[in-house]
């Protein structure tokens, strides 16, 4: 479903492009689009489902937000918070970069350091959480969340053609998958196979899907911070069922190469994480799940989502590229 807004209660994100890429369809060997969600308010595509789910909580009396988050999620949440006129506490781990927090209290929010990943920092939240009047703003793993995400998938048949023959997206705990997946049920698109990406140390989609059942990664190891939850949602694994989700995993070094590469084609820095599902058109990833029959031949085109991500900066690519070893 849409999101259904009250009388005159607008998202808070922005119907985002659709353009195509001449550098990522010579790459890729077909017709690419880009759904640049990098453009959104607050730099990620997370705005859509977070601020959607914080829209219906305030309607519900909600008197302060608690998000946990490694920083799209907190920052999308922060924005929401202060468009609504609602305090907010936003719990990240350490690894957070000190512009993003100070991006969330500039928002407004109030930032608590707590653990040295995600999953840590989320005790916390829900700790937080049990205070009258708060509600806990989860950042992946919520119904609305992917109600919010699946507008996406309208706008893309609303602005394309016809419908592409692949969509390509990063996974980190599973929310944008599921509104996407959700999405292409709402327009008639459950056909359209979704390629996911995720990092090697950040894969915990992938070994979920391995093992049949929900897993736990020991750690996050991945530069792709962003891609950090050790446990992906349960609605990720049963998307499998309704859906062709192809999961591919990548290395930091490739991810972090089409980081750089897509700067200096697209003039646009985005993250790692957004960088995974980026490196399957630069490594030629879809070409080989072509050859292995996983993709139809010829592909018409493909969608890749462009998740983007506000705390990236050139000086943070650059120590990236020292720390991989790729200068």
């Amino acid at each position: 479903m849409a999101p259904q807004l009250g009388k005159g209660e607008k998202p808070f994100h922005i119907v985002s492009p659709a353009l195509e890429s001449l550098p990522l369809s010579k790459a890729a060997g077909t017709k690419v689009y880009m759904k640049l969600e990098n453009v959104q308010p607050t730099g990620s595509f997370k705005i859509r489902g977070i601020g959607h789910l914080c829209q219906e909580a305030a309607k519900k009396g909600c008197q302060h937000f608690v998000c946990s988050s490694g920083g799209n999620a907190g920052l999308a949440a922060a924005y929401a918070a202060k468009k609504l006129g609602l305090p907010i506490t936003v719990v990240v781990p350490s690894t957070t970069i000190p512009a993003t927090v100070r991006k969330m209290e500039e928002l407004g929010a109030e930032v608590e350091v707590s653990g040295q990943v995600w999953d840590e920092a989320n005790k916390r939240a829900l700790e937080l959480a049990k205070s009258e009047g708060r509600v806990l703003i989860h950042p992946f793993d919520h119904p609305l969340v992917w109600q919010g995400h699946a507008s996406l998938v309208q706008e893309l048949k609303d602005s394309l053609d016809s419908k592409p023959d692949a969509i390509l997206l990063a996974v980190g705990g599973g929310g944008l998958l599921a509104g996407v997946v959700a999405g292409l049920h709402q327009v008639g698109w459950h056909d359209v196979p979704i390629v996911a990406a995720e990092t090697w140390g950040a894969h915990s989609f992938h070994v979920a899907l391995e093992a049949g059942q929900l897993v736990s990664l020991p750690d996050i190891t991945s530069v792709a911070k962003c891609l950090g939850a050790k446990r992906v949602a349960a609605r990720a694994l049963e998307c499998v069922q309704e859906c062709q989700v192809i999961s591919q995993v990548v290395e930091d070094t490739e991810a972090v190469r089409a980081v750089e590469r897509f700067l200096d084609d697209e003039r646009m820095l985005v993250q790692p994480a957004c960088g995974a599902a980026l490196a399957l058109l630069y490594t030629g990833r879809l070409q080989r799940l072509q050859a292995e029959g996983q993709l139809p031949t010829p592909l018409n085109s493909v969608v890749v989502v462009v998740c983007g991500g506000s705390s990236i900066k050139l000086a943070q690519l650059q120590a990236l590229k020292s720390q991989l070893g790729l200068e």
